[in-house]
């Protein structure tokens, strides 16, 4: 693919797209269930078992209409926030990824422990005998987690939009000569990976001590561990194709390729105040990057507006090689043109 030149920041692309996935089809999804739901009215009991104790017994109940109304108007706010996030924020695949898996994700979430616990209930005419709600809590979770992940992968990824400018004249840069050549390999992490893991799985026991859903407890402390261990620690390359961070499972991965860099420098970073915590992060100025842990970063501009912003030791000398390759490759191109 030939990436095309600009010269002003573009639109935040594929809003059609985001749209399609944060508002669209988690509305199908929850009419789809509530549909569902409401074919089984004259099954159910006149009030529907809705909370379930530590001990698994039934200690919640609510009427079935006033239950597809809390879940709908919960969906509509959490997804019309992820809507409003990757329209007006969504210059980058990434930010555009997280907002309508997000939206997806909770749909799907809701609508499937809605129906696990009802389907259960056909039949019943006292809804405390209602089974309990564990099994439907933990396939409901991985149902959620693999719609997200398949949402994620569909929707467009980024434009290829050739760089526009150079790195300013002030910008950082290294002493290398024209026919030298090299690479920056930086690493960062949480200090104590397996720490944040065992956090992971504990938090997952204290859940399910607290709640008596051990299957639902298994079942999300396999996710976070998972996660933790894919996003805790990162190996940072700079190099003749631009700036690549991998994560300790080779994915999750942030690529920025060279043609696209107008320029890196260092930054220092807070991360709750400025990206809200730690991990693969979103910005609340709509940069995106790897933050983990607060002070110096690498932030580079990117062509179509967008920012990328990594937080590794010896910064510095990551940013001067990306400008130094930057300002070369765009000096042969314009050579070689």
């Amino acid at each position: 693919m030939t990436a095309r030149t600009t010269t002003s920041a573009p639109p935040v692309p594929h809003r059609g797209a985001t749209i399609l996935w944060t508002v669209v089809v988690p509305a199908l999804v929850t009419l789809a269930g509530s549909a569902l739901a409401l074919s089984w009215r004259d099954e159910l009991p006149d009030r529907v078992a809705s909370h379930w104790g530590r001990g698994g017994g039934v200690d919640g109940y609510s009427t079935l209409s006033t239950l597809l109304l809390g879940l709908g108007g919960l969906t509509l706010a959490f997804c019309a926030f992820m809507a409003l996030v990757g329209t007006l924020a969504g210059r980058a695949s990434m930010s555009r990824r997280f907002t309508c898996g997000m939206a997806v994700w909770f749909a799907v979430f809701l609508q499937a422990v809605l129906l696990s616990t009802l389907a259960p209930q056909r039949g019943l005419t006292d809804p405390s005998a209602a089974p309990d709600a564990a099994g439907g809590l933990g396939v409901a979770l991985v149902v959620a987690c693999l719609a997200a992940i398949a949402v994620a992968w569909a929707v467009p990824g980024d434009e290829a939009i050739a760089a526009s400018a150079t790195p300013p004249p002030g910008a950082l840069r290294l002493d290398l000569g024209a026919s030298e050549h090299a690479v920056w390999v930086g690493e960062v992490g949480q200090r104590g990976v397996v720490v944040g893991v065992v956090g992971a799985a504990l938090l997952a026991t204290v859940v399910s001590l607290a709640s008596g859903l051990w299957l639902f407890g298994v079942v999300l402390g396999v996710i976070l561990v998972a996660v933790m261990a894919a996003t805790l620690r990162w190996t940072v390359t700079v190099d003749a194709r631009g700036l690549t961070a991998r994560s300790l499972l080779r994915r999750p991965r942030v690529h920025v390729p060279l043609a696209e860099v107008e320029g890196a420098e260092v930054v220092d970073v807070d991360p709750m105040r400025e990206f809200g915590g730690w991990g693969l992060r979103i910005g609340l100025d709509g940069r995106t990057g790897v933050v983990l842990r607060g002070g110096p970063a690498i932030q580079v501009r990117r062509s179509g507006g967008r920012v990328v912003v990594v937080t590794v030791d010896d910064a510095a000398t990551g940013a001067a090689l990306l400008n130094t390759l930057a300002e070369r490759g765009r000096a042969s191109t314009g050579s070689s043109g």
